[in-house]
Formats: structure tokens, sequence, C-alpha cells
């Protein structure tokens, strides 16, 4: 599916190694990809190359934005066909990785993709992001949680921060272009006790580019948050 050579290549540019299991499974996935999207809408993205760059390398990006100790754990909230958590799961097998979704078709395909390519390590959630983190064994309980969604930083801030621990990261995938939309989300970062640590920003092949902001839980996140998703629409933060 992939080509394989090519990948190593692309993630070499980025000082990002992989071997050939991991090639092989991101190969693997790819394959899986295209051929469950035949059935389901998963993703728009099926040509070898564009899956290359657009899914597998902008998501792995994510390794190089923040810094994960070993055995970390991660929550991919949001998580769609599996970008950025799954490619970055085959790359840092060590990391113990949570992975939640609000279609329950997502995460079945999810889960045969992880059966299939012999990941350990992962749980696989059908829920929402604003019941799920009111949960007391996921309430503030993992180092880094992320999403690569296209809501505000505001909502996604508000969806993904309460998951994390005090000195844990949220690490949103955003555009390159993304003042304005700090600018925005700014105290609404602060009211879930977070604080921008750093936006690092990539080029990509293909004439793509990515933002990463990385924002750092300081204090804990209050009760009250996240609300429902009528709340945050009427009373953003």
């Amino acid at each position: 599916m992939i080509d394989k050579k090519r990948m190593a290549d692309i993630l070499a540019e980025y000082e990002i190694a992989a071997d050939d299991v991991q090639l092989d499974r991101l190969d693997q996935y790819a394959e899986m990809l295209v051929d469950w999207n035949t059935r389901m809408n998963l993703t728009g993205i099926t040509e070898p190359h564009e899956i290359e760059v657009k899914h597998f390398l902008d998501s792995i990006l994510l390794l190089k934005g923040t810094d994960l100790a070993q055995n970390a754990r991660m929550i991919d909230v949001g998580c769609g066909a599996g970008f950025p958590s799954l490619p970055c799961k085959i790359c840092r097998p060590d990391m113990k990785l949570t992975m939640l979704d609000s279609l329950n078709k997502r995460i079945v395909f999810l889960q045969a993709v992880g059966e299939a390519l012999a990941l350990g390590g992962i749980d696989y959630i059908h829920g929402r992001a604003e019941e799920v983190s009111r949960q007391k064994q996921h309430r503030e309980k993992y180092d880094l949680a992320t999403a690569r969604a296209v809501a505000h930083l505001r909502e996604l801030s508000e969806y993904c921060l309460p998951f994390v621990k005090v000195g844990g990261v949220f690490a949103a995938l955003k555009g390159y272009e993304i003042e304005t939309e700090l600018d925005e989300a700014a105290n609404a970062i602060k009211k879930l006790g977070g604080k921008v640590e750093a936006v690092k920003k990539f080029e990509l092949p293909m004439d793509n580019s990515r933002s990463i902001v990385v924002i750092r839980k300081i204090s804990q996140t209050p009760p009250l948050y996240p609300r429902t998703p009528s709340k945050m629409t009427k009373s953003p933060l």
C-alpha cells in the first residue's frame, strides 16, 4: 500500500527513526484504512503518498512536539480513524493509549486495527468527552491528551484539559496560522488550569503545514468543566 522506503525517508527528514516492524505496521494500517473506508466514511485521504504525509507524518510529528516519558499515558479525544494517536503508538509502543470517540463504528475499526497489528496497551472507549472526563478513572489521569480536530481551541481545551494530570500536557494539532485562535482561547485555557507553553510549527511535504499547540496543565480543572456542547456554544469561555 504505502512505499515503506519513502515513508522511512520522509520520517528521517524530521529525525524520526522507524524500524521494519513499525513500517510494516503503518503499511498494514494504511491497507485496512482504505479497505474499511469503502464501507464506512473514515477518511477522504486514500492515495498512498497522501496517507504517508497527511496522516502518518502529520500524526507522528506529535512525538517531536512533545517530550513523552517512557510508559506515558495518552488519550486521543475524538480519535476518528486513529489520528494522531495510532501512528504515535506504532512508533512508541511503550505508551499506554486510550482512544475515545463518540461514533462506535470508528472504535470497532480501531479495535480491528489494533488486533491485526498486535498492539497491546490500548483502551478503546465509545463515549463523549464531556461525560468520560468526569469519570474518576479518567479525570486528570493522563500525561498527554491530544486532538486533531476542526473545533476551536477554546472548546478543544474544555474537552481535553480535564483529562490531563497537573504537570501533564494537552497538545492540539492545529493549522499553521494559529495566533488569532490562541488569543481567543487564552481565557478558557487559563480557567481550565492550563498555560500555553509552546507553539511548534512544521512544514510538511506536498505544501502542507502544521502547528502543535502545547498547553501545560498547571492547576486542577474546576469541577464545573467540561460543560455540555450546547452550554459551550451558548456561553463560550
